[in-house]
């Protein structure tokens, strides 16, 4: 198909226009990379010009590039990885649009004031430890902390604005899972060979190296690092993407016979579970039991076929990975021995979660209301002033007090909440919207158990996958068939805030 001659010289000017300015401006290499972007970019201007087709990149960048790793060869002051390029690109254009595009409206988010409520928390424990962040030379930091947290939270919001049709929530729902299958395939071959592809991303893709591997060992052999930033956060992805891909077996729209979808996914939930496996993380088992528990207790007939799969399956890992799911399912039957296990080390760093719990707390109470102000503690690199925590609820009470912790709370389980009683309610005579519901239910209640046992928010793939996955039920609670209809009849979508919400036009 040919281009109009008005748009094809528009087009060659362009293209000579980014040739002279790569040329003049950038050294060769990064002059020919450029030059590669613009015309990869000719190439895929059909999904460069699409909402689906950007919020696919997302999901790949998210997914396979890991964070803190790299970063694009840009001759900018700063070191720009690719999320947040991709972010930018897609909260400008999302901007413009609402601005520009008159048949584009805001769409309800459903969560809105939960996560106003946690940002504002978060805002309020600068003030009143103003004066020490400034003498301590910690208010850049505490500033640059509140825009990070306007990075992280927008990819609800974006992702949010583009779903509003059931088939793009499933699409990302698909692409969710099966991009965390392949990354638990690679997870799997790294346990094996001690090869991490992702770790090699700069062999073949335009992108600078900013940190360095690192190596983690238990259980006899080598933990599997896979797409994210540690064992631990890798496999409470793998978790949250399991209630999704039990869900895609029932409901998922390919493969379309119902008993080879069954089959598929059911190989894809196994390679997930084996990614937790790898990764060798005693977190993975706590929130796979709660969400266990949840099933058995809200769906007894869904959670007792999980456990008559599940025992077979605990039985064959045993066999043939007896240290690892030695480690990771009997260490918690010697109650002694996993306490001990956790006061190891108080003081120093790598202390378990135990040994630090006593000294935080006493900590804590010299600033019990608003902690020692947001960004006042740096747990990596040169200007590092406190220890890692593994206890994202006991690092936000030290550094945002109770209030950020009640913010904390609010916005991780009122979402959780709304979900779960959704899905029992407005829901409950369509089995296909209520089982999305229950299934994001149990992944929320899985990474709020996790928030307890490593620091989440620092590690951010996970967070931004269920950030997603929160979008996904923004949709539904707001948008979808079964929602529709309960605000035409009148209905609350469950409870009387969101109808409220609703009802009065304002997009929360």
């Amino acid at each position: 198909m040919t281009l109009p001659v008005g748009r094809a010289i528009l087009a060659v000017v362009i293209l000579v226009a980014v040739a002279a300015v790569s040329v003049i401006f950038l050294p060769p290499v990064a002059a020919g990379g450029a030059m590669i972007v613009v015309a990869l970019a000719v190439l895929a201007r059909r999904i460069l010009t699409s909402w689906v087709g950007w919020l696919g990149i997302l999901v790949a960048v998210v997914m396979f590039i890991p964070i803190r790793r790299y970063a694009l060869p840009t001759p900018l002051p700063f070191q720009l990885e690719a999320y947040r390029l991709v972010l930018f690109v897609m909260f400008a254009g999302m901007v413009a649009a609402l601005l520009l595009d008159r048949n584009r409206k805001w769409k309800p988010v459903g969560f809105g004031w939960p996560i106003g409520i946690f940002f504002v928390s978060l805002f309020v424990s600068i003030p009143p430890n103003g004066t020490r962040l400034v003498e301590e030379g910690l208010a850049t930091s505490a500033v640059g902390t509140l825009v990070n947290w306007v990075v992280l939270l927008s990819v609800f919001y974006i992702v949010r604005q583009i779903i509003d049709t059931e088939t793009i929530a499933m699409g990302l729902l698909t692409a969710l899972v099966w991009c965390g299958t392949v990354v638990a395939v690679f997870a799997v071959f790294e346990r094996v060979t001690r090869i991490n592809v992702f770790h090699r991303l700069e062999t073949f893709l335009p992108l600078n190296l900013i940190s360095a591997d690192g190596e983690s060992f238990r259980a006899g052999g080598y933990r599997s690092f896979g797409s994210s930033q540690h064992p631990i956060a890798l496999s409470v992805m793998f978790c949250i993407l399991i209630p999704i891909a039990i869900y895609l077996a029932r409901y998922g729209r390919w493969p379309k016979n119902e008993w080879t979808r069954r089959l598929v996914y059911s190989l894809v939930t196994l390679v997930l579970l084996m990614g937790v496996l790898v990764a060798v993380s005693r977190t993975a088992v706590i929130v796979l039991g709660i969400m266990f528990l949840l099933t058995l207790l809200l769906r007894p007939w869904l959670g007792i076929t999980l456990l008559a799969i599940g025992v077979p399956l605990l039985a064959v890992g045993m066999a043939a990975l007896p240290k690892v799911v030695g480690t990771l399912v009997l260490s918690f039957l010697d109650i002694d021995a996993l306490i001990a296990s956790q006061q190891t080390s108080p003081g120093f760093r790598g202390a378990g979660r135990l040994a630090d719990l006593g000294p935080s707390l006493i900590e804590a109470s010299q600033s019990p209301f608003f902690g020692t102000g947001l960004g006042s503690r740096i747990v990596v690199g040169d200007e590092q002033n406190a220890y890692i925590l593994d206890n994202q609820v006991l690092g936000s009470l030290l550094e945002v007090g109770a209030v950020g912790v009640l913010g904390l709370a609010v916005f991780i389980l009122v979402p959780i909440l709304m979900m779960g009683a959704w899905a029992f309610t407005t829901a409950r005579d369509e089995p296909r919207y209520a089982m999305l519901a229950f299934a994001l239910f149990l992944s929320g209640a899985g990474y709020a158990a996790a928030l307890f046992f490593y620091d989440a928010f620092g590690f951010m793939q996970t967070f931004f996958v269920y950030s997603m996955l929160l979008a996904v039920g923004g949709w539904l609670l707001t948008s979808s068939p079964p929602a529709l209809r309960a605000r035409a009849a009148g209905e609350g979508m469950f409870v009387r805030w969101p109808r409220a919400t609703v009802s009065s036009g304002v997009a929360v």
